[in-house]
This record gives C-alpha cells, structure tokens and sequence, in this order.
C-alpha cells in the first residue's frame, strides 16, 4: 500500500508557475514509475508526466519544454515543476505510483488554475 499526498496547487496568473509536490507513506526507491495526471472538467484524466525508477521521463506533448518532473527517492517524493502555465493547463492534478507488481495508487488531488 501507498498513500500518496499532493500540495503545491493554487491559482495563478498565465505566464506564471507553480511547483507541485507528491508525498509517499513509504518508500518510493522500489516503485517502478511516478508521475503525474490530469483532468479538466468534462475531460478525461491525462497524462502529463512521468518519471521511472532510473530516472527516464516522459511527457505529454502539450506540456514538453514547460514542465520538469522530478523524483527525490531519500525523500519519498515526486514534484512537477509547471512553468508559462497557460488557461489550458486548468485541471486537478493528480499523483501516481506504479509499483513492481504493476499495483497502481492515486493520491487525492490538487486543483491547479490558471487565469487569463
């Protein structure tokens, strides 16, 4: 079990950013890939970004060059850098972890908006 616990959202202005963190109840250093989801209203949860155990990362197209995951497994966490946010970028972002036995674990949400 993983519980997986979200902070850093808010609103801001377009153009500006924010920094969001992901805490776990336990260890990440053995869970394959972390990452983060998003869902607007009235669309479905996406990906934005993800990060493996060895450090590989992946993004989804809307959000390549402006944000940044990262992942501190001596800090059990995960944080998406989110620069030149945009309008479209509204949503509530969610937290993932996939461990070894391919178990999945969402944390609660963190609502992000951007005004224009």
């Amino acid at each position: 079990q993983v519980q997986l616990v979200e902070s850093g959202g808010g609103l801001v202005q377009a153009g500006g950013s924010l920094r969001l963190s992901c805490a776990a109840s336990r260890s990440i250093f053995s869970i394959n890939d972390m990452g983060w989801y998003r869902q607007a209203p009235g669309k479905q949860r996406e990906l934005v970004a993800i990060i493996t155990r060895g450090g590989r990362t992946n993004y989804a197209d809307s959000v390549k060059v402006r944000f940044t995951i990262s992942r501190d497994n001596a800090k059990n966490t995960v944080a998406l850098q989110m620069n030149s946010l945009q309008p479209d970028d509204t949503a509530v972002y969610y937290c993932y972890a996939r461990t070894a036995t391919s178990s999945t674990y969402w944390g609660q949400g963190t609502q992000v908006t951007v005004s224009s």
